[in-house]
């Protein structure tokens, strides 16, 4: 029953995801659920919010305390469709998350488990129960067709995101 009800989240975590293909960010979906209701859901906004910390973790987060009116997310779970890089486990811990169910796996960025584990550190002052490749092969999906058109578009000369020819010096 409990993986039932994850993929239903994580169905909607992906539809978040998606959204972020509008505005050009990379397909991350976040989704806060407690008591079987969803508290918050966001996707990645970096791009068009110029911020480096829009992630869809930490923006489902801090709506999900603005909404709980606590910074501790008790009784809550989190669903993401791609591994937490070490910014969002960090504050998953800190906001006292009891919960993470994500979809792909990072083997470059992966905070929770790919290269480090932060949720279930045991020097920190608590830990994540984590949950892992729920909808992996259509959260991995999303992002791949993601990043191959990306590649695609930066072979295109003048093509927006296309980065300069290198010099050859140092910078």
């Amino acid at each position: 029953m409990a993986q039932l009800t994850h993929k239903v989240w994580m169905g909607r975590a992906l539809t978040q995801a998606k959204l972020a293909l509008t505005h050009g960010d990379v397909p991350v979906g976040a989704v806060v659920v407690r008591g079987g209701e969803i508290v918050s859901e966001a996707h990645n906004r970096r791009e068009l919010d110029t911020d480096p910390t829009a992630h869809a973790e930490i923006l489902a987060v801090r709506a999900a305390a603005a909404a709980l009116g606590s910074w501790r997310l008790d009784g809550c779970t989190l669903y993401v469709t791609l591994e937490p890089c070490t910014m969002c486990a960090g504050a998953l811990v800190l906001a006292r998350l009891p919960e993470l169910v994500y979809g792909a796996s990072d083997p470059k960025a992966g905070a929770v488990g790919s290269l480090y584990d932060l949720a279930r550190e045991p020097r920190l002052n608590h830990r994540v129960a984590v949950t892992a490749g729920v909808l992996a092969e259509d959260c991995g999906a999303v992002l791949t067709t993601f990043f191959r058109a990306a590649r695609a578009r930066s072979r295109v000369p003048g093509a927006v995101g296309t980065l300069p020819p290198a010099t050859g010096g140092v910078a």
